[in-house]
């Protein structure tokens, strides 16, 4: 199956563009003509270049307003089409996209369009070229594929065929079944494109908030699917317009698209859609990991996190035999604490681990998808454990989780304690800040790597803004990630002063864990009474019940049947603890307990604490 990518998609020069497309692995591209226009090379250049770079020029593209006008209106197309043909000629291509007419269309005729495509058609194919005609989801008379279709048919021209592009079909809720009443020899292109599931003009939904595949609400696995069974041969392109991948680095982005295209084509192929199966090889299996194996905390002196641990009932496991690394433990909860090559670095949470079923498939499932590697020093006597940076820089590791007891890696660390049992019971789920421009190709890292999925969204008002919230889990509850994207205010002092990360921990008895970290002397997140006084008016508790939670700092939640209950240590460096109880199959996050948290420690941080 061979891949493409419009220009648009990415930031930089033309050549910029080519070189990055080139290297993410894509076979072609589609120019997109305002990136030649400002190009200082020629398009006999531009042409030669994508040679060189092994890339094909798959289409040019768009022209725009070409049916539905009056012959005088049609006269002009037709003087601007032909030069258009002229500079196509010299770029090589012989595909042109034409959109429904939005601007100049004054009649609502489908003979009228059909008369003036085949005309089109017959100048086109004078220059060898061809026509890919596409219904805009906002297009003034023709807007739905159906009715583009019946006018391509109606032109009966072999230069003139249809253009299918999934973000104007999915947009307006079109059936996308009819796709299979077209021959396939007359679906000329395919255009791909995912976004979040939005209640907005569609002309602005389309120009900022499309995504690449796996990122958003659109079932593109069915979409490619209804495509290829019509019989359509040629690439899948990747059309995205989206305010964030225009201003970030093109490599990038052309290698978090060409992912996206990857992780898409192994849906379409394990739904059978592939009339040659053999035309795509599967993605290694990956089941969504079993819990998590560890949370690493790095910094220069770590000494502060060890007090937070042992306050509330963490372990010494020991000293790692040839690192300055450290081993806590409580229940199934692990916790790395790093001080190597962590010179002058506050506390922040580097590194997460996870507890998988096959992890040379998940290795292999990596490399596939060309993740980023994280390498680390191991020594032949030692547990090697791969990895690859996400994309806010989280080191993400994985291991074969065990069948009994603790993982191999464990007995690298030396001299420390025995483990015993106590109310913390495992890592509930790591709450992870992200840059605002990666957090959709952290949605992607996750889901395609991992299997895991994303559940939802939300918004969490701060003191300072709002935090968009996206939680991707798996479908068991033992991975639990929020990414978090700080408002601009907060996240813009950089990691010193952002929002803080936060490891929370699930436990038998919170108020256990709250009541002997007081009593050693922790000094935890302080909540105002205000919240206590509100939640005695709106939840049934018993005054002694909202007592109880006062004097330990514990909030609450319920959704009338379950309940939640956590309390937060205050922010050390860039990282807090959070520690949770979940009764009766609770499965949310205390949403709407995160406004108090987020004050409280904006609180905290104004008296002198470095605090989101």
């Amino acid at each position: 199956m061979r891949t493409s990518i419009a220009t648009v998609c990415v930031s930089g020069t033309l050549a910029d563009k080519l070189h990055a497309c080139a290297a993410a692995g894509f076979d072609g591209v589609e120019i997109f003509e305002p990136d030649l226009i400002a190009a200082p090379e020629s398009p006999e250049e531009i042409r030669a270049l994508a040679e060189r770079l092994g890339l094909s020029l798959d289409m040019y593209q768009p022209m725009r307003d070409v049916e539905g006008v009056d012959e005088e209106e049609f006269a002009r197309v037709l003087r601007r089409a032909e030069a258009k043909f002229r500079l196509m000629q010299r770029l090589g291509m012989d595909l042109v996209l034409c959109c429904s007419n939005v601007a100049t269309a004054t009649i609502d005729d489908d003979e009228v369009s059909a008369s003036q495509l085949r005309r089109l058609g017959d100048l086109a194919a004078g220059y060898g070229i061809r026509i890919a005609y596409e219904a805009l989801a906002w297009g003034r008379f023709v807007d739905d594929y159906r009715r583009s279709w019946d006018i391509v048919r109606l032109a009966d021209h072999p230069a003139v065929g249809i253009c299918l592009d999934s973000f104007h079909i999915l947009s307006r809720g079109h059936d996308p079944a009819a796709i299979a009443e077209i021959p396939g020899e007359k679906i000329f292109f395919v255009q791909l494109a995912d976004a979040p599931l939005l209640s907005m003009d569609v002309l602005s939904w389309s120009r900022h908030h499309r995504l690449f595949p796996g990122e958003g609400g659109f079932d593109l696995t069915a979409f490619v699917g209804h495509i290829l069974r019509a019989g359509y041969l040629g690439p899948l392109s990747l059309e995205v317009f989206n305010d964030t991948f225009r201003q970030t680095d093109a490599a990038r982005t052309a290698a978090h698209a060409r992912r996206s295209l990857r992780w898409l084509e192994d849906g379409v192929a394990r739904a059978g859609a592939l009339p040659d199966p053999g035309t795509v090889a599967l993605l290694p299996d990956s089941a969504a990991p079993s819990g998590f194996d560890f949370v690493e905390i790095k910094a220069e002196d770590t000494s502060e996190v060890e007090q937070v641990l042992a306050a509330v009932g963490f372990t010494p496991r020991g000293r790692h035999r040839t690192k300055p690394v450290t081993l806590w433990s409580a229940g199934r909860a692990r916790v790395v604490l790093n001080e190597q090559h962590a010179r002058d670095l506050a506390p922040h949470l580097a590194a997460i681990g996870f507890e998988v079923d096959d992890a040379d498939a998940v290795t292999r499932r990596a490399a596939e998808l060309r993740l980023p590697r994280a390498y680390r020093r191991t020594y032949a006597t030692e547990q090697p454990l791969p990895a690859a940076v996400a994309p806010d820089g989280t080191e993400v590791y994985w291991a074969q989780a065990p069948d009994a007891g603790e993982p191999a890696w464990v007995a690298e660390f030396e001299h420390g304690e025995r483990a015993v049992p106590g109310s913390i019971v495992r890592v509930d789920h790591v709450s992870l800040t992200q840059p605002w421009q990666v957090v959709d190709e952290s949605v992607l890292f996750y889901t395609a790597t991992f299997a895991l999925r994303s559940e939802s969204a939300t918004q969490v008002a701060s003191p300072r803004g709002l935090v968009q919230s996206r939680v991707i889990a798996s479908p068991d509850g033992g991975i639990r990630i929020p990414l978090n994207v700080a408002p601009p205010i907060v996240a813009d002092p950089g990691p010193a002063r952002g929002l803080a990360q936060h490891v929370a921990f699930s436990c038998s008895d919170v108020a256990a864990v709250a009541r002997r970290a007081r009593e050693r002397g922790l000094a935890l997140l302080e909540i105002p009474d205000n919240y206590y006084a509100d939640l005695a008016a709106r939840t049934d508790l018993g005054d002694d019940e909202i007592a109880r939670l006062r004097d330990l700092g514990i909030v609450y939640d319920t959704d009338g049947e379950a309940e939640y209950l956590q309390f937060y240590t205050r922010t050390f460096g860039q990282v807090f603890f959070e520690f949770v109880e979940r009764r009766g199959g609770y499965g949310g996050y205390g949403a709407g307990n995160a406004p108090v948290r987020l004050t409280a420690q904006n609180a905290f941080a104004g008296a002198g604490r470095v605090q989101p």
